[in-house]
């Protein structure tokens, strides 16, 4: 029969449908080919992007050359600028402003070929210091309220390019999922006098049931209500509301765990688009009792059709217990 599952943070409902059943092998990918081509994140064309903004591992040569081990530079194409003024207005009861923010690609290999999934830990790493080190500089900017962090992979999951990067973009306003996950688990607090995440990290260690993998400072799960089939969060053990406050060997266990992660994912279902997201807290709060930061690894397996956009619920074909069995079980 399915079941209904209420989502502890956020309140969404989601439909666990095991009448549509799936195993991995039922999802079909299509097979990740390198294309090749001219491609402007690839060492040699730096000049075809904008100026870098951040850049590791370069030891000789100017800014903007080859060299690097990982680079960041504003997107080419922004969906906010990063020159002018809010200019806040109201129109009767209408409000608005002026498209202002920053938008930036990280640039997370010079090698073309390589996929994220498949970086060793040690060059993962520039990466998480990356987002780390562009919120921190961003943080300094009064105009900008929330900086959200991105990976598309694979053409069904948005991504445009196939060299491994993900993105950033500063906001001016806190957006909606935000929010909710801060009035949600602030909710819990009031009610609870605890932190709802570090609840379901203790209850997930302790059941092991949708706990995926594990290290001494970060947990990957498989959620309760997971909106998409192999779902994962993977969170700090000790509470922390700010990614910005990690320090290097947090972010070395980070990347440990995000490796181990995705190739677990990556063995089960070959070559799987999936998008992840970086949940922090809003650049203006100081440390929050109530929240917790975490990434949401959510695959694209499923499509949002007329009931999902229509009620806001999604219909997930496998419940999590399941998909953690088969991660945790799979040779990778």
């Amino acid at each position: 029969m399915p079941e209904l599952r209420k989502d502890p943070i956020l309140g969404r409902w989601i439909i666990i449908a095991q009448e549509r059943g799936k195993r991995p092998t039922d999802f079909l990918v299509e097979e990740y080919k390198v294309k090749g081509g001219f491609c402007p994140l690839c060492p040699g064309n730096e000049k075809t992007t904008p100026d870098e903004v951040l850049v590791y591992g370069r030891e000789w040569g100017y800014p903007n050359t080859a060299g690097w081990k990982l680079r960041v530079v504003p997107n080419k194409y922004p969906a906010l600028v990063i020159e002018g003024e809010l200019d806040k207005q109201g129109e009767g009861l209408y409000d608005r402003m002026n498209g202002i923010g920053a938008h930036e690609v990280i640039i997370e290999s010079p090698n073309h070929k390589d996929r994220f999934s498949h970086m060793p830990p040690h060059d993962m790493l520039f990466t998480f210091r990356a987002y780390r080190d562009r919120i921190r500089d961003l943080s300094k900017d009064p105009r900008f309220n929330y900086v959200v962090i991105f990976k598309n992979f694979g053409k069904a999951a948005g991504a445009s390019l196939e060299h491994s990067h993900s993105q950033l973009v500063a906001l001016p306003i806190l957006p909606r999922m935000v929010t909710s996950e801060l009035d949600g688990s602030l909710s819990y607090y009031k009610y609870k006098d605890r932190c709802v995440f570090c609840d379901i990290i203790r209850q997930e260690i302790q059941q092991k049931i949708r706990l995926v993998c594990e290290n001494d400072q970060f947990v990957t799960v498989t959620p309760f209500a997971p909106r998409s089939p192999f779902e994962m969060w993977i969170m700090p053990r000790q509470h922390s509301s700010s990614y910005i406050e990690q320090d290097e060997s947090s972010l070395i266990a980070l990347a440990e765990i995000f490796s181990e992660t995705l190739r677990r994912l990556d063995a089960c279902i070959p070559n799987v688009p999936y998008n992840f997201v970086l949940h922090t807290q809003p650049l203006r709060s100081g440390p929050l009792e109530h929240y917790h930061w975490h990434f949401e690894i959510v695959p694209k397996l499923t499509s949002i059709a007329g009931f999902e956009w229509g009620t806001g619920f999604y219909i997930n074909p496998m419940p999590p217990e399941e998909t953690c069995r088969y991660l945790r079980e799979v040779k990778f």
